[in-house]
């Protein structure tokens, strides 16, 4: 029996097999890589809406650690609305074998898995209800051999629906950084992503905000067409890091299309995790 005092007045002392008082540990729904990836450390990149570059600010993470020599993966978990792969001029479909779906690898040597890569054509729409996506989302995570990686980044969809729910649920992960905007909404916006990772007793590393200033390329003065940040006064009073504020860089843009985003460097952003 165990050492802490049972305070149902019907056990028979004997035994706390069965006991109603008896601690539970919560089930944990979380399932097993793929026996070939070894994956020590899971980063969520989260957002409370659409529209704030969320794959952008995951690719130029991904790029920085990639830089700093560290073995990189994405996993793109944002099924109906995939584009990382593109960002990175990497085109389907993966090969997969009895061992597992391989990931396709980018020039600077980032691991790829996304729903573009598995589509007949890339344009095809993948019209499924949430818990076949959700459950696709978990295939990424136990059938793509990933091997040996320092970070897994999941780029996931916005908001807090099934997707997000399954990624907490489902994988391991460390921490969230969230991405927002300098919009008046953005506190509303951030608040839900905290919300839903302390409900899930995930801890967030930190917000960064992305369309922060467009700056003059003649005289180089800073303009703001998305207002004046609030970022540091949410921050203080949400007891958030600021890891990083993005500027809008057409070249950003035009790397992105062109697929060669594995040539961006952003210095905007913190890469230590």
């Amino acid at each position: 029996m165990s050492e802490k005092a049972c305070n149902n007045s019907s056990c028979d002392k004997t035994s706390c097999e069965g006991c109603p008082s008896r601690e539970k540990k919560p089930a944990s729904f979380q399932v097993d890589a793929n026996e070939y990836s070894c994956i020590r450390r899971v980063i969520g990149v989260v957002s409370g809406k659409g529209g704030v570059g969320k794959s952008m600010v995951t690719a130029s993470i991904a790029n920085e650690l990639a830089a700093k020599g560290y073995q990189v993966g994405i996993l793109d978990a944002d099924i109906t609305g995939p584009s990382i792969p593109r960002m990175y001029g990497i085109h389907g479909p993966a090969e997969a074998s009895d061992m597992g779906i391989e990931p396709r690898v980018t020039k600077n040597g980032i691991k790829l898995m996304s729903m573009n890569l598995l589509l007949p054509a890339e344009d095809t729409p993948v019209i499924w209800r949430g818990p076949i996506i959700a459950n696709i989302v978990k295939q990424f995570w136990t059938d793509v051999i990933w091997g040996d990686l320092d970070y897994l980044l999941v780029d996931m969809p916005p908001g807090t629906g099934d997707v997000p729910l399954t990624v907490f649920q489902s994988l391991p992960v460390n921490e969230i950084v969230v991405v927002t905007s300098p919009q008046d909404l953005v506190q509303m916006i951030v608040k839900k992503a905290l919300s839903m990772a302390e409900q899930m007793k995930i801890p967030v590393k930190g917000v960064v905000e992305n369309y922060s200033y467009l700056q003059c390329p003649d005289c180089g003065k800073k303009l703001y067409p998305f207002g004046q940040s609030h970022l540091d006064e949410i921050a203080e009073k949400e007891n958030l890091k600021v890891l990083g504020r993005i500027p809008m860089d057409p070249a950003y843009a035009e790397a992105a299309d062109a697929g060669e985003f594995d040539k961006v460097r952003n210095p905007w952003i913190e890469a230590e995790f």
